[in-house]
């Protein structure tokens, strides 16, 4: 359990010799060394002023803070009433409580009221024909009334550009310059794009005709209406022919459709999860370039799916990059579970089918979803049944501990669910009520483990660091999943897979994030709607990656997941800027990848990262 690593990293600028002696720090505490620690007014007073040395004080003793001085000129606050102190004990409770967890009342601004005035697709497209809707039509036709209206290029270069040959976005391009002529004309590189020629980089897109007869109710789902046949209509449990024919012997376990579980001689398999608003296909990317092994799409609603929601099955995408990749589908029925999972079946590429049993929001729990089918255990093995008659990909099952904090019952669902068919269990080592401010028992996953052998279990929670996966590897799990871990510090999975600690530099971080802006370009668009969007999904992830403590400021190395750092100072300006928790300074940092932002903009992160005590 006591680790030394000494590690020597040839392409960073700073050598650094860390002992990981012990595990008994105090809970909340940071081990930074002295020189980088700050207070909360010199860390704001730094980057507000953009100085590039952060550890030199030159601030002086006489300088008025800036919120000082705006206060100076505001008016007045209004005079308060004595309010009674019952009542405003009351008062804190009840808005402490509102304020946990999401910001379910954040301003929701779509990217297109950043672009009001747009250009005519049938102009974009350079089509023949001129557009059907005629005058109608409310996009701008005038091109010269376009470009006097269009926002300034953000850059030279035009990724798309540079990648395919061509920019299908043309002169709504953000990155027009590239690749547009003197006559507005778009260019096209034709080697480029004949090298490119047969080649699908993303699959799995919803086609319009199938969008149709989903929202008309004509597809057929024979396999399904078949199984609902065999349930009793009373909804208690499954058919005694599908029983039978879905119970797998001890004997017979081996044939159950698994991934495979690892032998001490394999990698420990890496998965990165969905994570909602940022577990997106660039993303995944990022993750699979740095060594995660499996991936799995952002969780989809079974019934969305079912009526042909573009939105939904956006989240189905898969990139030619993710070579064993699943998705991840909710639900509360067997009905619309089993449905659906013969529609995936049919028409989509896919590896695996990942039921997300651990949803611990309410709006997926109260109606049964999500962690609530961990208590609703005939539904649920309705619902797993179902899906596994349909499917000829493995199902696997995601869950928590429990529901309540003190109650676990993973223990007792595991068994059962083998005799369900479940090919692959992934165990969230907190309940329901923990959400994410405990630490994960991995003491239980290792127990819910052997259980479920000879199925392979996945353990999830706090893996934050090379050590933590090595902790995990101790317990008889036959692989681990990562979601908050890989928002934090992505690069987690190369440290795992080789084995040390990267004091990756700031420089290099920026590279990561200028990456992501290029997936994004690729994924949504490199107009302004796709720029737009682009930058609030980096602005998502800028709202976890924050909490990355270099590995070069540590006293004592690893970091943990739940640990809230003090104020500090980086190495050099954008190392500092990259740790401020503040949303202007995120905004800063999209400016240097995405341009400036447009005059009516406005971000609040859709997490409030409550695991921070």
């Amino acid at each position: 359990k006591h680790i030394g690593c000494v590690c020597i990293w040839k392409n960073s600028r700073l050598k650094i010799s860390t002992k990981r002696t012990d595990d008994s720090r105090p809970t909340n505490i940071f081990c930074i060394r002295g020189q980088f620690l700050t207070t909360k007014e010199k860390f704001h007073e730094l980057l507000d002023s953009g100085v590039k040395c952060p550890n030199d004080d030159k601030a002086s003793d006489n300088a008025v803070p800036k919120e000082t001085t705006e206060d100076s000129l505001e008016e007045p606050q209004e005079k308060k009433f004595k309010v009674d102190p019952d009542e405003q004990e009351r008062t804190r409770k009840r808005d402490s409580k509102r304020m946990r967890g999401q910001n379910k009342s954040r301003p929701h601004m779509k990217p297109t009221s950043y672009d009001n005035r747009r250009l005519c697709p049938s102009i974009i497209q350079e089509r023949e024909t001129k557009c059907v809707y005629g005058d109608k039509c409310k996009f701008i036709h005038d091109v010269a009334e376009y470009m006097a209206l269009k926002p300034a290029d953000v850059g030279e270069h035009c990724y798309l550009y540079d990648t395919f040959g061509k920019c299908h976005y043309g002169l709504s391009c953000r990155f027009a310059r590239a690749h547009i002529s003197a006559d507005l004309k778009n260019l096209a590189n034709e080697e480029r794009v004949k090298a490119m020629e047969g080649r699908t980089p993303v699959r799995n897109s919803l086609d319009k005709d199938l969008q149709w007869r989903l929202r008309k109710k004509v597809v057929p789902f024979t396999a399904s209406d078949a199984y609902m046949k065999t349930v009793f209509k009373g909804g208690h449990k499954a058919g005694e022919g599908w029983k039978k024919a879905a119970t797998v012997s001890q004997e017979n376990l081996a044939l159950v459709k698994t991934i495979g579980p690892l032998t001490d001689a394999d990698v420990i398999k890496l998965r990165q999860c969905e994570k909602k608003q940022c577990g997106n296909l660039p993303f995944r990317r990022i993750c699979k370039r740095f060594g995660a092994d499996i991936t799995c799409g952002e969780m989809a609603m079974c019934t969305n799916l079912l009526q042909g929601q573009s939105s939904e099955w956006a989240l189905l995408k898969r990139h030619e990059s993710e070579d064993l990749f699943g998705v991840q589908v909710e639900g509360c029925f067997p009905d619309t579970m089993t449905r659906c999972a013969e529609l995936l079946n049919n028409k989509i590429d896919v590896d695996f089918v990942d039921i997300n049993s651990g949803c611990p929001i309410d709006l997926v729990y109260k109606k049964g979803g999500g962690c609530g089918l961990m208590t609703r255990t005939n539904k649920f093995e309705q619902i797993i049944r179902g899906m596994n008659s349909v499917l000829d990909v493995p199902l696997t099952v995601k869950i928590r501990t429990g529901v309540q904090e003190k109650a676990n019952i993973a223990h007792k669902l595991i068994p059962e669910m083998k005799k369900w068919g479940v090919s692959m269990i992934t165990l969230h080592g907190r309940s329901r009520e923990q959400r994410y401010t405990k630490s994960a028992d991995w003491d239980y996953i290792n127990t819910c483990s052997q259980l479920a052998s000879p199925i392979p279990l996945f353990g999830n929670g706090d893996i934050l660091s090379y050590y933590d996966a090595m902790k995990a590897r101790e317990t008889e799990v036959s692989g681990i999943m990562l979601a908050r871990g890989a928002l934090i510090k992505p690069w987690v999975f190369t440290e795992i897979k080789e084995r040390r600690d990267w004091d990756i530099s700031s420089s290099e971080r920026l590279d990561v994030l200028r990456d992501f802006t290029h997936y994004g370009l690729e994924h949504w668009g490199s107009d302004t709607q796709g720029l737009e969007k682009t930058r609030n999904f980096l602005l998502e992830w800028l709202s976890f990656m924050c909490r990355y403590i270099p590995v070069g400021l540590l006293e004592q190395v690893p970091q943990r997941i739940n640990e809230r750092p003090p104020y500090y100072m980086g190495r050099d300006y954008l190392e500092s800027l990259m740790a401020s928790q503040h949303v202007g300074d995120w905004i800063k940092i999209s400016e240097m990848l995405l341009g400036p932002v447009p005059k009516n903009f406005n971000f609040l992160p859709k997490h409030k990262a409550n695991a921070y005590k």
